[in-house]
């Protein structure tokens, strides 16, 4: 006799919540892998270590998730805690030994083919090794070609998210592609389970062999990978590399548009100069006549050779000063009176 297997137990909570872990899982994974490549040899493990230990994480806790939605109407569930413990053990090592591979070898075709293959199969093994730690009055039963095309479905997602980890750059571009690697993982979950059915014993009604309920076991298990999740994340807002990304966070900084020359003198020296803004000021609120300067005529000078505009000495010549506070020294032809501010 099967029993009656309902998936939803608890409607679209637990898939959109299983969904929501294994992306926040994978995005976290992907930027810390993305990170170590932008790092020295020294932090490189630990920067893959992060990453392999977050896909993981996230990975378990969505079939985890997603189990606690799982219900057989004639027989309770409880779980096994080693093996369940196992599962996410067996999760975060076959992952990080493909997330190794791909971060020191590269997207080359050889090394993406063997870490996609390694962990793909470690993921699928990581499901039904949770699946073997269920404990029920009855017996787990799968068809061979759910299993195989949920086997499939790991390995093109490790694959492609592998691929992603080292080639994808920017934040938005890896976000897209965690949101895909969550559909990938979560469609495997639930594509093993379309397959899986329940051959009940002969003692109907009785309890589960051994164990701890559902919830007493998975709840508390799940505190350390949320955990861990949440100080992964921590760690990626506070490092503006994996924020940006390489392009945002290289980029050379906008030119700035050369600014325009100061209209008046520093204070204190302005009004000494002839002509410029400050002196006309300090003249107009003196009372006393602004000194322009004239222009000479074409072909005509102005004064006469060697002659200065002013007679040494002689009273109403406004006294000039350098902008050190000194006597102004003699100026070339062509910055003698006539523009409008000497030069230096």
């Amino acid at each position: 006799m099967h029993g009656t297997i309902d998936g939803f137990n608890y409607g679209a909570v637990t898939p959109v919540v299983a969904y929501v872990m294994a992306c926040l899982g994978s995005a976290l994974g992907l930027r810390c892998t993305i990170r170590s490549l932008r790092t020295d040899t020294s932090w490189k493990p630990g920067w893959l270590g992060l990453g392999a230990a977050a896909i993981g994480s996230g990975i378990w806790t969505m079939h985890f998730v997603a189990m606690m939605g799982f219900h057989v109407a004639e027989t309770p569930i409880s779980y096994d805690l080693r093996r369940t413990v196992l599962s996410l053990v067996v999760a975060i090592v076959v992952v990080g030994v493909g997330v190794f591979i791909v971060g020191y070898r590269g997207a080359t075709r050889a090394a993406l083919l063997t870490a996609g293959l390694t962990t793909g199969l470690g993921v699928a093994g990581m499901h039904y090794l949770g699946m073997a730690g269920m404990r029920m009055n009855g017996r787990l039963e799968y068809s061979p070609v759910a299993v195989a095309l949920s086997i499939l479905i790991a390995v093109v997602a490790a694959t492609a998210a592998l691929w992603a980890a080292v080639s994808v750059k920017g934040f938005l571009p890896s976000l897209g592609a965690s949101l895909v690697m969550g559909v990938a993982v979560t469609g495997m979950h639930y594509t093993g389970m379309s397959g899986l059915s329940v051959r009940l014993h002969e003692s109907h009604g009785a309890q589960a062999l051994g164990g701890a309920s559902a919830v007493s076991i998975m709840l508390p298990l799940m505190v350390g990978p949320l955990a861990f999740l949440l100080l992964a994340a921590v760690v990626v807002m506070f490092d503006p590399i994996l924020v940006l990304g390489e392009g945002e966070w290289t980029a050379p900084a906008a030119p700035q548009a050369p600014k325009a020359p100061a209209d008046d003198w520093p204070e204190g020296f302005g009004a000494a100069y002839p002509g410029t803004t400050a002196h006309q000021g300090a003249a107009a609120h003196q009372g006393a006549p602004v000194h322009q300067a004239a222009a000479a005529p074409q072909g005509a000078a102005a004064h006469p050779a060697g002659a200065a505009p002013y007679p040494a000495g002689a009273a109403g010549s406004p006294t000039a000063y350098d902008r050190f506070g000194g006597p102004a020294q003699p100026q070339p032809p062509h910055q003698q009176p006539g523009s409008a501010r000497p030069s230096f």
